[in-house]
């Protein structure tokens, strides 16, 4: 049975003893809590540099890729008019543009010129059979109408309910209570343009006879009327004719889509240049990021002698040594076969404290004098990294630093370990102190029982002595 009270029969403060020895037992976990502590600052910090390193990747993949400094913009001079689009596909160059016609729908009604059949009531059965509507060069579509079902209303969704015909029918009220019929093609320009040739039905009881002919569109039977013809879009570009059954112009010029919105009365000129301005920012965008990334490197690296506090990675050769890495490569001679042998040629410096900074001007001169140089300065891929480009150079070493093999990935993981490590030694301390302050308090429940079972002893002995010393007496 346990011992609740230690100490009670040897008078001595067991608690008190064991908590102190088992304390410096202890001793040991301050240091590595202190290690611990500063290993989760140094994992965050390296953290911090693997995101910063990625990004650092991105923007110098955007920098060092061909496709980046292909962009190109468009403008039109008359945008109300002649819109204008481009793909990277699309070389720089200026056009006169005119709108000479836009693109329209052929649409046809029911005459109403004097002399025509008089337009039906809505109740008015026109007749019945079968219309046969061909659009352009595709294979006509039926559309047929039943005995009692020949009304305009009832044509009309008829029309419009047939899946494929690839016209629309709307019946239009006169005022005067009669109705007309509007078949309108659902595609502009020549490829839009349709005919209607109509079959009689016969031998039907409500309508008879039948005057579906009425709505015959067909040469040589004219029976509807044009209400507006087919037509396609027309433009001149640089004065050179091109039309289009919609008012979309397609790779009329490779890699630009004209849109014709309104005709014109006089060239509007469109302007295909190359997209400088996003160049510019993606550079930008890069110094951003490496300077995001140096300002941490030396902020973990520095030692304030005012204060003495060193920062979490000050004297780690790994850390030092990429920001040494990342100077040495902005500082470095490309071999790309550009005319531009720096990055500091077009206005890409550093400056004391390792932050890039970008002369926009004469970067801008730069392009605008040599784009192609400029351009092989940051992009060429010669499969070497001594002659590859900036921008793949860069994007190489980022990425290298962050592979399974790279120096960041493995400087996380080396301190992970030794966080891992560093728990296990205090766990084992923790366990061995535990394992001891049982032993003690053991130790000393069995020294109670000895004191009390002696005292108990003493004072048998004592009461002896006396009662003999009395019975002498």
């Amino acid at each position: 049975m346990a011992i609740t009270s230690t100490g009670i029969g040897s008078g001595l403060d067991v608690n008190s003893i064991v908590s102190q020895l088992t304390a410096i037992e202890k001793q040991p976990l301050t240091s590595l809590k202190v290690k611990a502590a500063k290993l989760q600052v140094q994992l965050t910090t390296v953290g911090q540099i693997q995101s910063q390193v990625s990004a650092l990747a991105s923007a110098a993949t955007s920098l060092g890729s061909v496709l980046g400094w292909k962009g190109v913009t468009a403008s039109s001079a008359n945008p109300s008019a002649i819109g204008v689009s481009a793909t990277s596909v699309a070389v720089p160059a200026n056009f006169n543009v005119e709108v000479t016609a836009l693109a329209k729908a052929q649409s046809v009604a029911l005459p109403t010129t004097v002399g025509s059949p008089a337009l039906p009531t809505a109740t008015e059965q026109l007749g019945y059979g079968t219309l046969s509507i061909q659009v352009g060069s595709k294979a006509a579509v039926n559309v047929t109408i039943a005995d009692g079902k020949g009304t305009l209303s009832d044509i009309a969704a008829k029309i419009n309910a047939t899946t494929g015909v690839g016209v629309t029918a709307t019946v239009v009220n006169d005022p005067s209570g009669k109705q007309n019929l509007l078949i309108r093609s659902n595609s502009t320009g020549s490829d839009g343009a349709f005919t209607i040739t109509a079959t009689e039905g016969t031998g039907g009881t409500i309508s008879v006879p039948s005057n579906l002919s009425r709505l015959s569109y067909v040469s040589g039977n004219y029976a509807m009327a044009s209400t507006q013809a087919a037509q396609n879009a027309a433009i001149t570009l640089n004065g050179v004719a091109a039309t289009s059954s919609t008012n979309t112009f397609a790779n009329v010029v490779p890699g630009v889509t004209l849109t014709a919105l309104q005709t014109t009365t006089q060239p509007a000129e469109v302007k295909i240049e190359r997209d400088t301005a996003s160049i510019t920012k993606a550079l930008q965008g890069f110094v951003s990021a490496y300077n995001a990334l140096n300002a941490t490197l030396s902020e973990a690296t520095k030692y304030d002698a005012a204060t003495n506090v060193a920062g979490p990675m000050q004297g780690d050769s790994v850390v030092t040594g990429l920001s040494n890495a990342m100077r040495r490569l902005m500082g470095s001679v490309l071999d790309t076969g550009s005319s531009y042998k720096r990055v500091a040629d077009v206005g890409l410096t550093a400056g004391l404290g390792g932050d890039l900074a970008l002369d926009t001007s004469k970067f801008s001169a730069a392009m605008a004098a040599d784009l192609s140089n400029v351009q092989t300065l940051f992009t060429a891929y010669n499969g070497t990294d001594a002659k590859n480009g900036f921008g793949v150079r860069v994007k190489d070493f980022a990425n290298g630093l962050l592979a399974s093999s790279g120096t960041v990935t493995g400087k996380s993981s080396a301190i992970q370990k030794a966080i891992a490590t560093n728990t296990a030694e205090q766990t084992r301390i923790n366990d061995k102190a535990s394992l001891f302050e049982a032993r003690l308090k053991k130790q000393y429940s069995g020294l109670d029982s000895k004191m009390a079972q002696l005292n108990a002893l003493n004072s048998y002995v004592a009461q002896q002595v006396t009662t003999w010393n009395k019975s002498n007496n």
